[in-house]
C-alpha cells in the first residue's frame, strides 16, 4: 500500500444519539451496532487521515462530529475532516454552519451533506431555493475557506447534479459512491455512464470511489463486478479528480475494511505510481484541504 493514504469517507453512529433508522436489523445486521472512534480500522490499514460523514438529518449530529474531530480520540484514529449536515432550507444556513465552524472542533468542518437521494421531487436539485442554501451554506465569507458540498445521489439524479454543478461554478463538489450505479443488475448502467460523464466535465467536481460493494451483489460480488464503473470514472475523471473511501461500516454489509482496500488496489493496478497517489490521497487532501499531519 502507499504511504500516504486518506479515507475520505467512513461513518461513526451512536443510535441513542443518532438513531439510524435506515438500518434494518435482519438484513442489514453487520451495521445494526453503535460504531466509535476506538472502532475504526483504518490505522490498522495503513490510512493516514480520514473524513468522517454524516448520516442523521441532525444539527447535534454536525455538532458531535465535530468534537470527535477534536478529542484525542479522533485525532488518535485519524480523523481530520468532517462533512457535517446542515438544512440548506433554513433561511439562516449560513449562520448556522458558522456557529458550526466557531464551536469545538470547527476548524476540521470541511464539508456538508444532505440526503439528496431521499428526495423524490427530480427536479429537486434544480429548484433555487436548494441551489441558494448550498451555495450559503458552502460560502467562504468570514468564516474561514468555502466548504465542499457533498453530493449523495441514487444513480438517476446523476444528470441534475450536473445541472447543479453547472448553476454553481463557485461551489467545489463531491459525487459520493460514483452516484450509486446499479452494479447488481446492470439496470441503468448506460444512464448512469452518460450522467457521469455529463457531470466529469464541470471542473468544479470530484467523485468518491466508495460505496461501490454494497450496489453489487452483497453476498457474491467479484472486483470485475466493479470494473466497469472504476474504469468509467477513471476515463471521465481522471485520478486527479477522484478519491479512495471505505463507506465503513456501510461497506460491512458486502465486505470489510481491508478487502475493499486490496480490491481497490487490484482494480486502480494499470495507474502510474503518480496517478495511485492522487486516488488514495492527494485528491481528497487538496478537496477538503486536509492538514498533512499523519499523526
Amino acid at each position: 500500500m502507499l504511504h500516504d493514504v486518506v479515507d475520505a469517507h467512513h461513518h461513526l453512529w451512536v443510535r441513542s444519539r443518532t438513531p439510524q433508522d435506515w438500518v434494518d436489523p435482519v438484513t442489514m445486521a453487520a451495521i445494526d451496532a453503535d460504531f466509535t472512534p476506538a472502532d475504526l480500522p483504518a490505522s490498522a490499514h495503513g490510512v493516514g487521515a480520514t473524513v468522517v460523514v454524516q448520516s442523521a438529518d441532525l444539527w447535534s449530529e454536525s455538532r458531535e462530529l465535530l468534537a470527535i474531530a477534536a478529542s484525542d480520540d479522533g485525532r488518535a484514529a485519524g480523523i481530520r475532516g468532517v462533512v457535517a449536515w446542515a438544512d440548506i432550507l433554513d433561511p439562516h444556513v449560513g449562520d448556522r454552519v458558522a456557529a458550526l465552524r466557531a464551536g469545538p472542533g470547527g476548524g476540521a468542518l470541511a464539508g456538508i451533506r444532505t440526503q439528496v437521494q431521499a428526495e423524490t421531487d427530480p427536479a429537486y436539485l434544480d429548484r433555487d431555493d436548494v441551489r441558494r442554501g448550498i451555495a450559503a451554506a458552502c460560502s467562504a465569507g468570514a468564516a474561514g475557506p468555502a466548504l465542499v458540498f457533498d453530493l449523495v445521489v441514487r444513480d438517476e439524479q446523476v444528470g441534475a447534479c450536473a445541472r447543479l454543478a453547472a448553476a454553481l461554478p463557485e461551489v467545489s463538489f463531491v459525487l459520493d459512491h460514483l452516484g450509486k450505479p446499479s452494479l447488481a443488475d446492470g439496470a441503468g448502467l448506460a444512464a448512469w455512464k452518460r450522467g457521469l460523464a455529463d457531470l466529469a466535465a464541470r471542473p468544479n467536481v470530484t467523485a468518491k470511489l466508495s460505496g461501490l460493494v454494497t450496489e453489487a451483489r452483497w453476498d457474491t460480488w467479484r472486483p470485475d463486478d466493479l470494473r466497469p464503473a472504476v474504469d468509467h470514472a477513471l476515463d471521465v475523471f481522471g485520478p486527479d479528480r477522484l478519491m479512495f473511501g471505505s463507506d465503513w461500516p456501510v461497506c460491512l454489509l458486502a465486505t470489510g475494511y481491508g478487502r475493499w482496500m486490496t480490491t481497490l488496489g487490484d482494480l486502480l493496478a494499470g495507474l502510474s505510481p503518480d496517478e495511485a497517489a492522487a486516488v488514495w490521497a492527494r485528491t481528497a487532501r487538496r478537496v477538503y484541504q486536509l492538514e498533512e499531519d499523519q499523526a
